[in-house]
């Protein structure tokens, strides 16, 4: 039987067979949907319900029950609070685009299920425009490149993608691949700009202007910005 579970943990990662040793899909970050499919020892078989990427989690990063989270993190870290004032901050932290859900709102600190939150650190998801997803790249400068990674403690160039497209609530696929097809928009070299998804093999880049574009390259171990005619 299908079931909805949230990630019950800081991040979660999503693996290619049952195994912790096997391939690394991609990470799952607190808050994020997982549609459960199957059992298999200490996992479960199903999909991340915003990109339909199918794959194994661990069974005790999920809440067993389903949480209908309403606020988005909208910082690299929103640290949580025993109470609602700056001293109560805990080393315990959640990463940029966790869902939370938020039951009561106070002029500097929200109340969560979890702890208390920084208001600056949260928005609405209610509130949330689709659109302008460069808006927070510079969240990811000079983030470590890690494969299957979707946190700024390490990224892949399709991971960087969904990440900033999420942060605004728009649908995109995992992997670079998926992505080429599902946005389709072609244009020349010389017309592209600012937002634009430059795509070569295996690989995938954002146009931050006419010039240049951001992308989270394995050769170079970060997220850089390099020249588009250099590429």
């Amino acid at each position: 039987m299908n079931k909805a579970l949230t990630c019950k943990i800081r991040k979660s990662i999503l693996y290619k067979k049952p195994n912790v040793k096997s391939e690394h899909l991609k990470e799952m970050i607190f808050g994020e949907i997982f549609i459960k499919l199957k059992e298999y020892k200490n996992f479960f078989y199903g999909f991340t319900q915003y990109d339909k990427y199918y794959g194994y989690v661990k069974k005790n990063s999920l809440n067993k029950n389903f949480v209908k989270n309403n606020f988005l993190v909208t910082s690299p870290k929103a640290y949580l609070h025993k109470d609602n004032n700056s001293k109560s901050k805990t080393k315990k932290f959640l990463y940029f685009n966790s869902r939370v859900l938020v039951l009561e709102t106070q002029k500097k600190f929200s109340k969560s299920d979890i702890g208390w939150i920084k208001n600056t650190n949260l928005r609405s998801l209610k509130n949330i425009k689709k659109k302008n997803f460069l808006e927070n790249i510079k969240i990811f400068k000079k983030t470590k490149y890690l494969w299957g990674g979707n946190t700024i403690d390490g990224i892949d160039c399709s991971g960087l993608v969904q990440e900033l497209m999420k942060n605004k609530l728009i649908k995109c696929p995992r992997d670079s691949k998926k992505q080429e097809i599902f946005f389709k928009k072609s244009v020349l070299r010389k017309n592209v700009k600012k937002g634009d998804l430059l795509f070569w093999k295996g690989h995938v880049a954002i146009a931050i202007s006419k010039e240049e574009c951001v992308h989270a390259y394995g050769p170079a171990k970060k997220v850089v910005i390099v020249k588009i005619n250099s590429l």
